[in-house]
């Protein structure tokens, strides 16, 4: 008769299915499949039969199919640099319109640099190939820069200044001319330079490297054009940089970025998989280079990015909360504790010994999450609906939703009574916890994020993970594997017996009311020599009195259920960005963009990149 020890050994293999997964995008909050009738709500503890969950497809492949070209999928991947691009100082300045004019003039002034030398990697481009119909095509867009550069001539003609011929470039762009040159000269992974290519197909794959790295900066400006352009006044033509922005975002421009990427795909056909390496590199690379550019440029004025270094923040501290199953996580907690108790339980005809703690059967098990998943989605949508008020607020009402919300607390209570009741987290291996811990996949970033957050040496910051899982075990592993051992977890616990669970759960954290105590509780512990700043980030219903609470409330995805109640309570949903762009503007006006709790205005972010730029930077 196998123990135990001995039924848990498969999990390495099952867990190592189950543990691959990663987000399929930055939208797609929740792999788990959701009955057809009822929407996707969140958050369920009882996950769908667990070996039903699919395998996610790898972060390289984020929503890329086989009909996008070699560009196409290079710009997916480098969203996360696009982002940082966005959210840099100069960038949300200018989006704002009170960039200094003396500081676009020196951006102008660079840019002409950048300009220049982006024509002559064009020329030599067009020297390297021997298709006509590349050759029309990087001649057309050399052209286009010539004609960008007399826009810019028409930029200091209208200020009367000859700044754009009388400055020196800086050492951020020096880097990127001098990248841009030397890639075109074909002085890349020891490739021969033009002068000495022997053959055709040597000389277009000096053209197809030198394309490669120009092809981001054009995709860059027109989605920034695209961008700025969204957030311009329609009934206003204030803003003193709109020719800029409408030159970016103009069809033409356009045209000219999915020009160069269609010639980028054509050049790269007939290239090995190790060339188009290089390729995708030099992509890189450059899209890093304009992120340098950008904050090379300077700034004699506050701006409210990054977050970190608002100079209030120097003498106070920074409070970060955040929830941890589908924000941090891919997978909820709960599927992966019900996959170990599935995989580790006995078969039906396997007799348990005395002093083993009495289980289901691993058939039983899969039957009765079934029965629970099932009935905590249909509850929870009936609840759902029975706390909305039956007209939309007309203000935000805080003290409304907290008393609305003690019914979904009374819910979510009753759900958890009831998995103890089923006995189905009973027999749990801890170190098969802790183990599927280590391997748990964090959505793209999020470590990342919180290793640079709490490595800074410029503010005192504390960081703190409010959930609602069963296992504190699960996600203080989930953390250690990233080396993040100094975050601060408030969860539930599963009780043990030895090694293996009871079944039992110490309730610490079953609903939104519990995380404000929790909340509330933490900020009073704190010495109040310091101000406290408090961001608290999560995805779900379970968060938004937390998330109201906070001075700055992200929500991370697009669960319908917390949008659904908010908004009938008067909560506001603005996107981070556009939402930093009107604080921005606050500068302008003399006043400071200070951040207020309880506002009932909550911002939304598709990924952790965003969080990452908007708090830390580059």
């Amino acid at each position: 008769m196998p123990s135990l020890v001995a039924a848990s050994k498969p999990i390495a293999s099952r867990l190592a299915n189950l543990l691959s997964l990663r987000s399929i995008s930055p939208r797609s909050r929740c792999p788990l499949p959701r009955p057809q009738s009822a929407p996707i709500v969140r958050r369920s503890p009882l996950p769908p039969p667990p070996m039903a969950i699919p395998r996610a497809a790898p972060m390289s492949s984020i929503a890329v199919d086989n009909e996008v070209g070699l560009a196409g999928k290079f710009w997916i991947k480098s969203r996360r640099e696009s982002l940082f691009a966005m959210y840099t100082p100069f960038a949300l300045r200018l989006a704002a319109g009170n960039l200094e004019i003396d500081g676009f003039r020196h951006y102008i002034a660079q840019d002409v640099y950048f300009l220049k030398a982006f024509a002559q990697a064009y020329e030599l481009a067009e020297e390297c190939t021997d298709d006509d119909e590349a050759n029309v095509a990087i001649s057309k867009l050399r052209k286009d820069v010539l004609e960008e550069l007399r826009m810019h001539d028409s930029f200091a003609q209208e200020w009367g200044s000859e700044d754009t011929k009388e400055s020196t470039p800086n050492s951020a762009t020096v880097r990127y001319t001098d990248f841009l040159l030397a890639t075109a000269s074909g002085k890349v992974e020891g490739v021969k330079g033009p002068g000495k290519l022997a053959t055709p197909f040597e000389r277009t794959k000096v053209a197809a490297y030198t394309i490669g790295a120009m092809t981001p900066c054009m995709r860059l400006y027109a989605f920034l054009g695209k961008e700025f352009q969204a957030l311009l006044d329609a009934n206003k033509d204030s803003h003193p940089y709109k020719k800029w922005i409408d030159n970016y975002s103009s069809e033409g421009f356009q045209a000219a970025a999915l020009q160069i990427e269609d010639l980028l795909d054509k050049l790269s056909v007939s290239l090995t998989g190790e060339e188009l390496d290089v390729i995708e590199n030099l992509y890189h690379q450059a899209m890093k280079l304009e992120i340098e550019f950008f904050l090379a440029q300077p700034l004699a004025q506050p701006t409210v990015v990054p977050l970190i270094r608002d100079p209030s923040l120097a003498a106070n501290r920074l409070m970060l909360f955040s929830d941890f199953d589908l924000t941090c996580t891919v997978v909820d907690s709960s599927a992966i504790l019900a996959e170990i108790a599935i995989v580790t339980a006995p078969r039906t005809d396997t007799i348990q010994s005395e002093s083993q703690l009495a289980r289901m059967s691993s058939a039983e098990l899969r039957k009765t999450w079934d029965i629970l998943s099932r009935q905590y989605t249909e509850e929870h949508e009936q609840c759902i609906e029975s706390i909305l008020p039956a007209e939309k607020a007309e203000a935000f009402d805080y003290e409304a939703l907290a008393k609305a919300l003690e019914q979904l607390s009374d819910f979510e209570k009753r759900a958890n009574s009831r998995v103890i009741e089923s006995g189905v987290l009973k027999g749990l291996n801890l170190e098969d916890i802790k183990k599927a811990g280590e391997r748990m996949i964090l959505q793209d970033g999020c470590t990342s994020f919180f290793k640079k957050l709490i490595k800074n040496e410029m503010v005192d910051v504390n960081v703190h993970v409010l959930s609602y899982c069963w296992c504190g075990d699960l996600i203080r592993s989930a953390f250690s594997s990233g080396d993040l051992q100094l975050l601060n977890v408030h969860t539930n616990e599963l009780t043990f017996d030895e090694s293996f669970s009871t079944g039992e759960i110490v309730k610490k954290m079953e609903s939104p009311i519990d995380k404000a105590k929790t909340f509330d509780e933490i900020l009073k512990t704190k010495d109040h020599d310091k101000r406290n700043l408090t961001i608290y980030i999560g995805d779900s219903i379970g968060d938004i009195l937390c998330l109201l609470k906070a001075d700055i409330g992200i929500v991370i995805g697009s669960s319908s259920s917390l949008r659904k109640v908010g908004s009938q309570f008067g909560v506001s949903f603005v996107e981070l960005y556009p939402g930093l762009v009107e604080k921005q503007k606050e500068y302008s006006e003399g006043s400071s963009a200070d951040w207020k709790g309880s506002s009932g205005i909550l911002y939304t972010v598709s990924s952790w990149a965003e969080i990452h730029a908007f708090i830390l930077g580059w």
